[in-house]
């Protein structure tokens, strides 16, 4: 835990990638409980609300039109097409986060994590590997950090690490028994 006068390390976005099925969002969650001074963007989406789900909570429900405004003024980190609806990161809370000293995790897949590099060029990525996936060398260049996603524990624990010790993090409970 950091004291008044320890300097933290500046706040920094760091993306979470791998292919379809990979296991980012259970890691994130776990990270996430880890260390809650973790931020995750909340996405928007064109997609109809789920049940349970809560607008800007959740994610942010807008409309097709109100997403084009989006994507033509620029306030998109980077966005994506899934069948029918688009989902994208809003940049403008990001920023907002990171200026304030807060460091962000955001689970994407394989194209929008490049995309963010391409915009955000101080953005850590992380490349998330299911045990026996082989990226193409070049997709590996792109990443600076490759973690194989053989136990959920273990790379949380990796990623929590990454975000630095100054950062506070809960202790997690002993198990009894």
């Amino acid at each position: 835990m950091s004291t008044d006068g320890e300097a933290r390390p500046a706040a920094r976005l760091t993306v979470l990638a791998g292919p379809s099925g990979a296991g980012r969002e259970s890691v994130v969650e776990l990270v996430r409980a880890r260390s809650p001074s973790v931020w995750r963007p909340v996405p928007a989406t064109t997609r109809p609300r789920r049940h349970g789900e809560v607008d800007g909570v959740d994610r942010v429900f807008l409309s097709a039109a109100a997403f084009d405004q989006l994507i033509a003024a620029g306030a998109l980190l980077e966005w994506s097409r899934a069948g029918p609806h688009r989902r994208g990161t809003p940049y403008e809370p990001l920023l907002s986060r990171l200026a304030a000293g807060q460091p962000a995790l955001l689970p994407l897949d394989l194209p929008g994590a490049l995309a963010v590099r391409e915009r955000l060029s101080n953005a850590r990525l992380v490349l998330l590997r299911p045990p026996g996936y082989r990226p193409d060398p070049a997709l590996r260049a792109a990443f600076d950090l490759d973690v194989t996603h053989d136990l959920t524990d273990r790379v949380a624990d990796e990623l929590v690490g990454l975000f630095g010790s100054s950062y506070p993090t809960p202790t997690r409970p002993r198990v009894l028994g």
